[in-house]
């Protein structure tokens, strides 16, 4: 997949996801905007979704595919669960094609507070969401 084919992190940025989450006054429709978000998620090939790329700790099943391309990360993502897909976008926008380094230096806990988005997942939501940026953030370590 080529960095065209994916706009979060780069057409989709932190940035418009912030302001656009902001013009709802509702969770139950910021919700629905950040499930909208993983529609718009490139597909996942399938021989992709192998357990070495799955992520534990999560509620739902989630595989995460990280390839480096002069020195960027190129994320490919994917969930058997809506607003997790959702969740994943609103990171992808943080972290595809950026550098390790970028990875590594780039707050998500004050992303994610902007976003007001901890305080309205579930515990196991929350756990999951932590152990997806876990598990980018190790691969962005690695490749350092």
């Amino acid at each position: 997949m080529t960095t065209a084919q994916n706009p979060f992190g780069v057409s989709i940025s932190v940035d418009d996801i912030i302001e656009n989450l902001g013009f709802f006054d509702s969770w139950e429709d910021r919700y629905r905007y950040i499930i909208d978000l993983g529609r718009e998620l490139p597909e996942m090939p399938t021989e992709l979704r192998s357990d070495d790329r799955l992520v534990r700790g999560c509620q739902s099943q989630v595989w995460i595919d990280v390839a480096d391309n002069e020195n960027r990360l190129h994320l490919t993502v994917d969930s058997d669960a809506f607003i997790v897909k959702g969740l994943l976008a609103v990171v992808l926008a943080a972290f595809n094609n950026k550098t390790p380094s970028e990875v590594l230096a780039f707050d998500i806990g004050n992303y994610f507070e902007e976003l007001g988005l901890m305080r309205h997942l579930s515990p196991t939501r929350g756990n999951g969401l932590q152990a997806m940026v876990a598990r980018i953030r190790d691969e962005a370590t690695r490749r350092q």
